[in-house]
């Protein structure tokens, strides 16, 4: 395989990103007393950061590995909402197609840090379904970004935070379809069997056995063929493909079904791990439509982003590097 010519390939892609966007918020600082007020720790911040989150970190990682990203999703009319596109603009993912709602507030999960250990995190949000009407807006701003783009794939990033409804998702899904454009998704609970007809449906192994009500730990290739087909029946999706954690991934399409052992690795963080598998392997597939190599190089990329502490967007260089010492 010709890993630097399919790399390059990636720079020709469109990709759009749908579903919760948020904001990660950092503040760090030291405890050197408790409070006079009452028995807590007081934290001196002395430094802050924010940091693209959510859905957004699936488009930072297609955007490192070097496709045209846009991001579609509903923020609400706030700083928060100001700070996330301005993020999103730095990082050079086009931020054209958002909407902001008044109904809304954006997302914002503020960790507070001591001594590299979390001492609190605090999530302003709203995971309510958005309203009929943002749901209009959100939708006409895609069919408007499929008329100016003419994408080549639309990845759904559901985090259960109220953007992606099943109305949203069946529209979505049916217009990639008369389109042309290839869908993948990574789903949550909420919506689970909503991605009808999706061609790439990619929860990890607890997630499916929540949804198909499993009790048996045990995995094998066979139980998750069998999986696949219980999905199947649901979803009528095309291919099957399933993060098993430290055992590796599980694809399953028409043709072929295989697990993919990871590769030993130092884990420092698996923050992240699952944004960046669905991004590789979405333009893994639309470069190739080669499912096997979708999940070998998937599968690589989700291993390497475990070895950095926090989240963060896979590196393209290396990731090619692993690519042609392993798989070639």
């Amino acid at each position: 395989m010709d890993f630097e010519k399919l790399f390059h390939q990636f720079a020709q892609l469109k990709v759009a990103v749908i579903g919760d966007v948020m904001l990660d918020t950092y503040w760090w600082g030291k405890v050197e007393r408790i409070s006079p007020e009452a028995p807590v720790p007081v934290v001196a911040v002395s430094k802050k950061e924010q940091r693209i989150g959510g859905a957004g970190n699936v488009a930072l990682n297609l955007h490192s590995l070097g496709a045209a990203v846009s991001v579609i999703s509903v923020l609400g009319k706030d700083d928060d909402g100001e700070q996330l596109t301005k993020l999103f603009a730095e990082n050079n993912i086009n931020t054209k197609y958002l909407v902001y709602s008044h109904q809304r507030i954006t997302t914002n999960k503020i960790r507070i840090i001591s001594r590299n250990q979390h001492m609190m995190r605090l999530d302003a949000e709203l995971t309510n379904d958005i309203t009929a009407a943002d749901e209009e807006k959100l939708l006409t701003a895609f069919e408007n970004f499929i008329a100016a783009e003419n994408p080549d794939v639309v990845v759904l990033e559901d985090y259960n935070k109220g953007v992606l409804t099943e109305n949203v998702i069946a529209k979505i899904i049916s217009l990639c379809k008369k389109n042309n454009i290839l869908t993948t998704v990574d789903p949550k609970r909420k919506n689970f069997f909503s991605y009808k007809g999706v061609d790439i449906f990619k929860p990890n192994l607890k997630e499916v056995k929540e949804g198909l009500n499993l009790l048996s730990d045990e995995v094998s290739e066979n139980i998750l063929k069998d999986i696949h087909l219980q999905l199947q029946q649901k979803l009528r999706h095309k291919i099957s493909f399933i993060t098993l954690s430290e055992k590796g991934v599980f694809y399953n399409d028409e043709k072929t079904a295989a697990i993919i052992p990871t590769h030993i690795r130092n884990v420092a963080d698996v923050s992240g791990a699952g944004d960046t598998v669905i991004a590789v392997a979405s333009l893994v597939y639309a470069a190739t439509k080669n499912v096997t190599l979708m999940a070998d190089v998937a599968n690589i990329a989700g291993g390497l982003v475990c070895e950095e502490v926090g989240t963060v967007a896979i590196d393209k260089e290396k990731l090619l590097h692993e690519c042609i010492q392993l798989l070639n």
